[in-house]
């Protein structure tokens, strides 16, 4: 058999839609090419609520660690937001007790 050429775009079945496409990927990408190889600064967040109910103090604990992240990347490090999920224990412990 030999090989055949095949257009990909045309194997997909995507909606036609009249919206431009918004992402100026080809004037971004430069921009995120250039914030490689800038220091890192990683805040590891821990398990949204694994210690009880919801309350006002996680929110805050989570808007304050947005806030920390997002001035590390004004002050020029590249400091993605990393949610951390370490609860599979959780269960066993509270029965445990």
């Amino acid at each position: 058999m030999g090989a055949t050429s095949v257009d990909i775009k045309k194997t997909v079945n995507l909606p036609k839609t009249a919206f431009p496409m918004k992402a100026n990927l080809a004037q971004m990408e430069p921009r995120t090419l250039a914030r490689a190889g800038r220091p890192m600064y990683v805040l590891h967040d821990g398990p949204p609520y694994a210690n009880g109910n919801i309350h006002l103090g996680h929110a805050l604990n989570k808007i304050l660690k947005d806030f920390i992240v997002k001035l590390k990347t004004m002050e020029g490090f590249d400091s993605p937001y990393i949610p951390g999920w370490d609860c599979h224990g959780l269960p066993i412990e509270a029965k445990a007790r």
